[in-house]
C-alpha cells in the first residue's frame, strides 16, 4: 500500500474518532452557559475555554471549519473571564448561547 493511501486511511480513521467525540465537546461548552450565568465560572470556564481552544484547532484540521469558527468566536467570548476573572458580561453571555446552538 502506498504511503499516501496508508496516511490517508489513518487521518480517516483519526477524523471518526473527532466527529464521534464532537457532539460531547459541544455539549461540555453548552453546559457551562449556566454557571456562567450564576456567576460561578473557576475552573468549569477553564475548562470549556480549553475545550473550545481545542475545537478552534483541531476542527478546521478535521475537515469541521464551521465548527471551528464557531469555536473561536466562544473562545473570544470567554477568553477575558478566564485571563481576567471578572464575570461575564450579559451580552457575553447570550453570544455564547446563539453560538452553541
Amino acid at each position: 500500500m502506498p504511503v499516501s493511501d496508508l496516511f490517508a486511511k489513518r487521518f480517516a480513521a483519526v477524523r471518526e474518532r473527532f466527529a464521534a467525540k464532537l457532539d460531547a465537546r459541544v455539549q461540555e461548552i453548552e453546559t457551562t452557559i449556566p454557571v456562567l450565568a450564576r456567576g460561578a465560572a473557576g475552573k468549569t470556564l477553564a475548562r470549556a475555554h480549553r475545550r473550545a481552544h481545542d475545537l478552534c484547532g483541531v476542527g478546521p484540521t478535521m475537515g469541521f471549519v464551521a465548527t471551528g469558527k464557531a469555536a473561536r468566536a466562544i473562545e473570544q467570548v470567554m477568553l477575558a473571564p478566564v485571563t481576567q476573572r471578572p464575570p461575564p458580561i450579559c451580552d457575553s453571555l447570550q453570544s455564547l448561547q446563539s453560538i452553541c446552538r
